[in-house]
């Protein structure tokens, strides 16, 4: 045991006894760790380096000025080598520095090789894994090393960071005044006129089980069992998500609902030909054209975003909750139809199977599985490969199911990621 880790054990054992016990259970000898030299030096674990090799102090600063200079409370997620805590904590505004360990076994190293006595000693800090809390805290700063490095225990929490982050980046394509998407709410907005509001399906199914059936390759595994239920006279309720429409169909299974919300969708995911009995929930932002050859029923509603802020005005319609993916807006459907349970097909939010989506060839419907460079676990407790945008699509549908208690959720297969608030449906996830 080095000098550096019996002063710095003594200072979480003084504070955070049961911390210390977790950190002394961590295999910080697995890691593969490096010493890594410029101007300066740093830790580099698995070819990461936790800081700049160059100047650590001076990256430090540049990180704390991104932060609110009078904020009382920071939260500030991976340790790294210490060197942020130190500036953050020269502030006297500070009240609070929470600082949230991102993976064990790296900060479990560092205390064996570098004094952190003294910000660990500071009254103000608090500590302790990121896991622990089922939600990010504001305002942040994420460690960029850690984001990488996060263990199995704080991914969820990693996710949720990520996906904040790229939050603006992620939204690029949906700027108010973009001259793309006023054409395109100009070219619908008769149709939104026209057709049903989607409120008038609020509540019309109480009590129902109802499926939201997704494009995940775990939705294969069903597709019998889907036909089957399908022909029964007494049944749930089928909604899918409209790049799940065509291969449903080719399966011989027709759902009640289909919702689409993408301006990229065209007739290839959405042929009109068979959808005389089948509604069409949709959001404006849709091809018009998709519109006006579908054979069934249409309903109309918006999301939250404010490129739909002057539309509502002029044409008041119900909304559906939308966090990035047409999931949401089809869970959302569900739950304010009246669902008592909703079971979740194909809601993979990853590659199992070394396939990209049910009924689609690899690349058809994006990145191709060859560009997946991220992870998340599945239900077996395995990683799975992923990638960022679907981790930022989990965790919004995560956020939505935790704020619905009273309705059951159950996923289908433990093939694709975990889903924090549902239960493994006892007959679909065999």
């Amino acid at each position: 045991m080095s000098e550096s880790f019996e002063g710095n054990a003594q200072a979480i054992q003084a504070r955070w006894p049961q911390l210390l016990e977790r950190l002394l259970a961590e295999d910080s000898a697995a890691l593969q760790a490096d010493l890594v030299e410029g101007l300066g030096s740093t830790l580099s674990i698995s070819g990461i380096q936790l800081t700049s090799r160059h100047d650590r102090t001076a990256e430090a600063r540049a990180q704390a000025a991104s932060l609110p200079a009078d904020s009382p409370v920071i939260h500030l997620y991976g340790t790294g080598l210490g060197d942020l805590q130190q500036i953050l904590l020269e502030n006297p505004a500070l009240q609070r520095l929470q600082v949230h360990i991102l993976n064990g076994a790296v900060f479990a190293l560092v205390l064996q090789l570098l004094d952190q006595q003294a910000w660990l000693n500071d009254p103000r800090v608090e500590l302790g894994y990121a896991g622990d809390l089922a939600e990010i805290q504001l305002p942040f700063f994420a460690l960029p090393s850690e984001l990488v490095l996060a263990d199995d225990y704080n991914a969820k929490i990693r996710d949720r960071l990520v996906s904040e982050v790229h939050l603006a980046f992620n939204n690029r394509d949906f700027v108010v005044d973009s001259p793309e998407v006023a054409q395109r709410l100009q070219s619908s907005a008769e149709l939104v006129a026209s057709d049903s509001d989607v409120a008038q399906l609020f509540g019309t199914q109480p009590g129902r089980e109802i499926f939201v059936i997704a494009t995940g390759p775990s939705l294969e595994r069903h597709f019998e069992r889907l036909r089957e239920i399908r022909a029964q006279a007494q049944r749930p309720l089928l909604i899918c998500v409209d790049t799940a429409y065509r291969p449903l169909l080719k399966q011989g299974i027709e759902p009640d609902i289909v919702v689409s919300i993408d301006h990229r969708i065209s007739g290839l995911h959405l042929p009109p030909e068979k959808s005389a009995a089948i509604t069409l929930v949709y959001l404006p932002m849709v091809d018009p054209q998709i519109l006006t050859l579908w054979q069934g029923p249409r309903y109309v509603g918006y999301s939250a975003s404010p490129i739909y802020t002057r539309m509502r005005e002029q044409l008041p319609k119900a909304q559906l909750y939308v966090g990035g993916s047409v999931i949401h807006p089809a869970v959302d459907l569900a739950v304010k139809m009246g669902a008592e349970q909703v079971i979740l097909f194909g809601a993979d939010f990853a590659f199992p199977m070394n396939k990209t989506h049910a009924g689609w060839l690899d690349g058809e419907l994006g990145p191709q599985l060859g560009a997946a460079r991220h992870w998340v676990l599945d239900g077996h407790g395995q990683r799975v490969r992923t990638q960022l945008n679907f981790r930022s699509y989990l965790c919004e549908l995560e956020r939505f199911i935790a704020g619905h208690p009273r309705v059951r959720f159950y996923n289908s297969s433990r093939d694709g990621a975990m889903i924090s608030g549902t239960t493994y449906h006892p007959e679909f996830s065999q």
